[in-house]
């Protein structure tokens, strides 16, 4: 008599994981109800992030639809941005403010200047992991009273204004604040 012990463990295996992913979804759509942003991206540090009120300064943290545009439409077929309820179906974004109205900025190859100072992480990739060209974003601009530069602090392959230049005020959505966050 043959006996096959894998039919009912796989079953209940698809089953955890079916009610895994069902538990997760939920929660996320309850974080993301009580204001909770989950940053999964190595762009920031990985955990929870809550919006709070406060001005958009150099430091902090802000949520934003990016413009419509090709350079955006690249990064979402490329998987760099997820898709999302933003125009153009990216999702939302967060990244970190580097500069504001009145900052100096430069940004070239070698890397991205604020008000003279040289910003780590910040030169630009030429090609992305799989080979693809990256685009080549050049600046040399006093920033005008609605543009923000935003940047990853932590990952110098990430997908941020080295790539897509500064983005404008009314596209920041919220600022927030990290809660619980842990390294990769």
């Amino acid at each position: 008599m043959k006996v096959n012990f894998m039919k009912k463990p796989i079953k209940i295996l698809s089953v955890s994981v079916l009610t895994m992913s069902a538990v997760l979804f939920v929660l996320s759509i309850g974080a993301r109800i009580s204001g909770i942003y989950i940053n999964t991206t190595p762009s920031l540090p990985v955990g929870f992030y809550k919006v709070v009120d406060e001005p958009i300064v150099n430091g902090a943290y802000v949520a934003f639809c990016p413009p419509q545009d090709e350079v955006f439409d690249m990064a979402r077929d490329r998987s760099y941005i997820n898709q999302g309820n933003c125009t153009g179906g990216y999702g939302l974004l967060l990244k970190r403010v580097y500069a504001q109205p009145g900052d100096t900025v430069s940004i070239d190859q070698a890397g991205i200047f604020v008000n003279g100072e040289y910003l780590p992480n910040s030169a630009q990739l030429k090609a992305d992991a799989d080979g693809h060209a990256l685009p080549q974003y050049r600046l040399q601009a006093v920033l005008n009273d609605a543009e923000y530069l935003l940047l990853s602090d932590l990952n110098p392959q990430s997908f941020d204004a080295r790539y897509f230049g500064l983005i404008a005020r009314d596209q920041i959505q919220k600022v927030v604040r990290p809660v619980f966050t842990w390294s990769h």
